[in-house]
């Protein structure tokens, strides 16, 4: 049966992706939020938010900030909504479960954490909170963007004609297309609780960036540099279990290989 779908972030990555994917799936609608945004909420059966306040990012917890928060407020019971957390909320280690050490260093952790607890003092056991591992998928230009991945650092070296070295350094990614058949299989089966979104294995970089770099042809031309890392110990995967106990798909980095392939070409064609 399809679903009413609200979507905020009409020029997000994970906005626009979700949107593409879920249109032709359920009744989607996606725009940008602005202090209109708040009326005639429940009349859609899930409302997803990929905007953001840059101050939320950037400073102290403010509830003026709070976008997610200020949505959740307008909503009756039978409206359901998906909060998208952070992967970062967490301490950096391998297979990191859902009851796992949380740790925050800055603002942006700290707020996306003082979030979930407010929206589960709201939703109770009706609740959808994901922590999101990295996604990788092909990014439109968007000059209001406020964060920068991974994948927009590796880009910004190629430009300068550098590869970034990666030895033994592993992250948790998932691509965005595998992304949105998770989002569209937590809304038909109607999922609830806190779930890690991730691969739920290690990742390395050396072969993810020889992944996205699949079509720069003359590499030799290329500077090697190392990767720009202060904190130690970065490494990390997030143990997904929990979700796919839910939810019947195919997680694999095989089909995580496949698109960064795809995205290669788009990028460096």
């Amino acid at each position: 049966m399809k679903k009413k779908i609200l979507i905020f972030g009409k020029n997000s990555f994970i906005g626009t992706n979700l949107y593409t994917f879920l249109k032709n799936k359920h009744i989607v609608k996606i725009k940008s939020f602005n202090s209109k945004s708040l009326k005639n909420l429940n009349k859609f059966d899930y409302i997803i938010n990929c905007s953001i306040n840059k101050n939320y990012v950037k400073k102290v917890y403010s509830i003026n900030n709070d976008i997610d928060l200020k949505i959740v407020k307008k909503l009756n019971k039978d409206t359901n909504f998906i909060f998208f957390s952070s992967r970062k909320i967490y301490k950096p280690k391998a297979n990191i479960y859902e009851n796992s050490k949380i740790k925050c260093s800055n603002n942006y952790e700290k707020n996306k954490y003082i979030t979930e607890k407010k929206i589960l003092k709201i939703k109770g056991n009706k609740n959808i909170i994901l922590r999101i591992s990295n996604i990788i998928g092909f990014k439109k230009y968007n000059p209001r963007k406020i964060h920068n991945t991974y994948l927009d650092y590796l880009i910004s070296k190629v430009e300068k004609k550098e590869l970034i070295l990666n030895k033994n350094e592993f992250k948790d990614f998932i691509d965005i297309n595998t992304f949105s058949k998770i989002i569209n299989s937590i809304i038909k089966k109607r999922v609830f609780g806190t779930f890690n979104v991730s691969m739920g294995k290690k990742v390395y970089l050396k072969e993810l960036n020889n992944w996205l770099l699949n079509s720069i042809k003359n590499k030799k031309k290329y500077k090697v540099i190392k990767l720009n890392n202060n904190k130690k110990n970065q490494s990390f995967y997030l143990n997904n279990s929990k979700l796919k106990k839910k939810i019947d798909i195919n997680i694999n980095i095989a089909q995580l290989k496949k698109e960064c392939i795809k995205l290669s070409k788009k990028l460096f064609n």
